[in-house]
This record gives C-alpha cells, sequence and structure tokens, in this order.
C-alpha cells in the first residue's frame, strides 16, 4: 500500500512538473510593450531608400507610384476575335452591374437580327420588380427563423443585409420570365436608379424595422397566415417607396425601331411579356452557370442560400471548374459570336485611365520592401478577394499556337472608362480574379453537363462566394 502511494505521488510530482514546464515555454499573448515595440522599431532600418519611400508615398498616390510601365507598354487593344455590339452601358452610380451585364449578354442578338443602330433594354424596369422581389425574399426569410434568436447568425445575416442592388445571371432570368422586358424607351433610367444610396438605405431601414414588427407578432403568438397578411401591408409601403423613386413600370407600351438603312418600323402595342418572348426568343435554362474557386472542390455542384431575388425562384448554383476548362469554353464561345456573363475582382491591378487588368501592373512589394504571396485560395478564405463586378466577355487574341493572350469585356461605366468603355484583361489576370463564368451549353463538355445532375451542396449566404 506504501508503495503505491510512493508510485503515486512520483507520478503526480512528474505530471505537475511536466504542466510547469509548459507553461512557462508555451508562447504567451502580449501587447505591444516598451520592450516589444523596439524590438519592431530596430527590425526596420531608417536607411535611405526607406527614408526617399517615405517622403514619396506621404505625398503621392500609391497606386501612381507602383505602376509598372514595362507591364503597360506591354499590352494592346487589338484583338483578333471580337463580338460587334451597340454601344457602351452605364450603370452609373449603382451596383447593377449584374443586370447590365445579363442585358449585354442578350443586346447583340437583338441588334443582329433586327439591324439596329443601337438598341438597350431597360434596366429600371428590371430593377423596380429586384427590389420589391427581395423585399419579400427578405421578409419571408424572417417569417422563416421567426423562432431564433435575434444574434443567430442566420437571423443576423438577414437584418445585416436586408436588400441591396447587386445580384447575379440567375436574377435576371428570374425576373425576365416572370416580368417579362422592355426597351429603354418605355422606362428610362431615373435619378434614383442611377444613384441608389440613398433608396437602398430607406428600403433597408424600412425593411429591418418590419422585420422586427413581424418577430415581435410571431413572439406574441400569431401565426404565420397572420404575418404573411401583414406583410403584404409591409410590401406596399416597399412598392410605394420604388413608384415614387424609380417610375411606374409599364403594362403595355407602343414601340418602333429604326434599322441601320434608316427603315422605321411600324408601331405595336406589346406587354412585356411580349415583348420579351418576340425580341430575345432564347431559351435562358440553356446557360450554364460555372465558378472557379480553388478553395472548394471542382466538378462539384453548389448552391447559396438566399443568392437569389424572387422567393420561388432557384438559388445561385453553380458548377466549380478548374480555370483551364474554364477558359476553353470561354474561347469557344467568342469564336461562336457569343458573348457570356463574366464577373470578377475588378479592383485588384486594375488600370482605369487605360483600360487595363493585368498581374503585376502595380508592384507594391518594390516599393513597401514586403512581400504580398498569397495565392487565389488564401485570397477567398481570408476575404481578401471575391467577385465583385460583373462585365460582357466579348474577345479574346491568341497567340500563334492558338493560346489565349489576352480577352475583352464590355464594361458598364459609359464610353469615358477604361478603353472606350472597355477593358483588355490578361489570360494571367483571368485565372486569378476571375469567379464566374456563364456560357451557353453547347460550348460546354459532357463531363460538366453531367455535374448538373448531382445535388448541389447548399452553401450558406455568409460563404465568401456570395
Amino acid at each position: 500500500m506504501k508503495q503505491s502511494s510512493r508510485i503515486l505521488f512520483k507520478t503526480l510530482t512528474l505530471l505537475a512538473a511536466f504542466l510547469c514546464l509548459i507553461i512557462v515555454t508555451s508562447p504567451q499573448a502580449q501587447s505591444l510593450s516598451a520592450e516589444t515595440l523596439k524590438q519592431i522599431q530596430s527590425a526596420v532600418k531608417p536607411d535611405r531608400y526607406t527614408r526617399a519611400a517615405m517622403n514619396a508615398v506621404s505625398n503621392n498616390d500609391i497606386r501612381k507610384l507602383t505602376l509598372n510601365r514595362k507591364v503597360l507598354d506591354s499590352l494592346d487593344h487589338h484583338f483578333a476575335h471580337r463580338i460587334k455590339t451597340a454601344g457602351v452601358t452605364n450603370q452609373k452610380s449603382s451596383g447593377r452591374c449584374w443586370l447590365f451585364t445579363s442585358l449585354n449578354v442578350l443586346r447583340p442578338k437583338v441588334v443582329e437580327k433586327y439591324h439596329l443602330k443601337d438598341f438597350e433594354f431597360s434596366e429600371n424596369y428590371l430593377f423596380f420588380w429586384d427590389q420589391l422581389e427581395k423585399s419579400n425574399l427578405f421578409l419571408e426569410g424572417i417569417i422563416k427563423t421567426r423562432a431564433k434568436k435575434i444574434d443567430d447568425r442566420e437571423v443576423e445575416w438577414l437584418f445585416k443585409n436586408a436588400i441591396g442592388d447587386g445580384g447575379v445571371w440567375n436574377m435576371m432570368v428570374a425576373l425576365a420570365e416572370k416580368y417579362g422586358m422592355v426597351p429603354k424607351e418605355a422606362m428610362s433610367e431615373s435619378y434614383n436608379s442611377d444613384n441608389t444610396r440613398m433608396m437602398s438605405r430607406l428600403i433597408r431601414r424600412k425593411l429591418r424595422e418590419d422585420g422586427l414588427v413581424l418577430r415581435e407578432m410571431s413572439r406574441q403568438g400569431k401565426k404565420p397566415a397572420d404575418l404573411r397578411k401583414k406583410k403584404v401591408q409591409m410590401l406596399s409601403d416597399i412598392y410605394r417607396i420604388l413608384l415614387i423613386s424609380l417610375g411606374e413600370p409599364p403594362q403595355k407600351f407602343t414601340w418602333r425601331y429604326e434599322d441601320k438603312d434608316g427603315n422605321l418600323s411600324p408601331r405595336k402595342e406589346y406587354t412585356p411579356l411580349s415583348f420579351y418572348k418576340e425580341f430575345v426568343q432564347i431559351n435562358l435554362h440553356d446557360y450554364v452557370m460555372m465558378m472557379n474557386d480553388p478553395s472548394k472542390k471542382y466538378y462539384q455542384l453548389y448552391e447559396i442560400e438566399y443568392d437569389r431575388n424572387l422567393f420561388d425562384s432557384p438559388n445561385w448554383t453553380f458548377v466549380n471548374l478548374p480555370i483551364d476548362e474554364l477558359k476553353q469554353f470561354a474561347q469557344k464561345s467568342i469564336l461562336a459570336d457569343e458573348p457570356m456573363y463574366f464577373s470578377c475582382d475588378v479592383g485588384k491591378q486594375l488600370n482605369t485611365d487605360k483600360g487595363y487588368l493585368a498581374t503585376g501592373m502595380y508592384d507594391y512589394s518594390t516599393l513597401f520592401g514586403v512581400p504580398f504571396g498569397m495565392d487565389k485560395r488564401q485570397r477567398i478564405l481570408s476575404f481578401d478577394s471575391g467577385s465583385t463586378h460583373g462585365m460582357a466577355l466579348m474577345g479574346v487574341d491568341t497567340s500563334a499556337s492558338g493560346a489565349p493572350t489576352k480577352w475583352l469585356l464590355e464594361n458598364s461605366w459609359g464610353p469615358e472608362k477604361g478603353y472606350k468603355g472597355y477593358l483588355t484583361m490578361t489570360d494571367r489576370w483571368f485565372g486569378e480574379y476571375m469567379f464566374r463564368l456563364v456560357a451557353h451549353k453547347r460550348f460546354v463538355s459532357a463531363k460538366v453537363l453531367k455535374v448538373l445532375e448531382q445535388k448541389p451542396i447548399k452553401l450558406p449566404p455568409w460563404d465568401p462566394m456570395f
């Protein structure tokens, strides 16, 4: 018994010593003490270069100081294969790039079919219904999560993201099939469609207020039917704000057009749906939505919850693919004169003045003497990079071997931005900062079409790719 006690005592003593060793040798969290600051400061030598860089950078625009002229001078805006279109659109101070881009993908077909000099769909018309539908989606989300605590992650996300003017291709498809389309002349832009910030702020504020009301009604024991009856009243207020801010969407309109030869078509009365069916004549479900996200498994179907505008329409559902495969589909599409919806992290390495997107355009590492080394996967996971802007992919230039060297994007920032409204993107930039591509299924491989038969993995709305 005494021997067992001695063994137990020795064991406990050794264990205590081991724990003390761990505590003593483990790195401890620390504040920026005087000693730590001294260590940091001593690592940065105030040499002649550092002082010169400090004088230059503290008095100038960092982007101008880091502009890599070798990269800039190696580019041009000539393309062997370019899809013809008419005019450059302008989303102005709004986040409606997705809507402009989606309609710009369809626009060349209308221009070619009817031999038009210029043509543009009304973005304001679809935007009106987009905002009303998103308001309904938010309120339905509040009703769905009514029993959850206010600090639940989904509830918190809903209130933070009550409504916005951004979107993706599938939202345009849902709107077109339900509400049709109209030409720009039938519902022109308003000040608040061109400048959405204040209107969006007020709608968000009202929706958040309404969301709290619905949650309180539920707490008091009201049934979902009562909540949805109240929801209709709430949406009437949103409709009123939209009507006053954007104008009234037409139910019927009379329209005619002039072709390139000056021939004038007869006047004809349309509804938005009849106009859409007559002038578009495309099955929008024949387009495949694809993504390049190296942080997720390839050849897998995904969807992102709440990444839609209509309550009863599908979420953004996409096939995740290697970048080289996406480039193959894109090149085939352009050679067949089929433009594509394309979205990317446009702010990275963008030279707006010259209209170029090229890796190495700005050499921050050399100026600061600090490496910036994350790859695409790391940038996604750390929220340093994501899809921020949509444009229409309209052209490709190739080497003697036929490999793509650069690509042409039709932007929606007006003809004054970039190169006559377009951006030229190097093939390497495409690989690093492109995220979403929508192409017709006839340019996509059978292997990818087979992936569409999978049950999609549902991602939460706070996923980096939302």
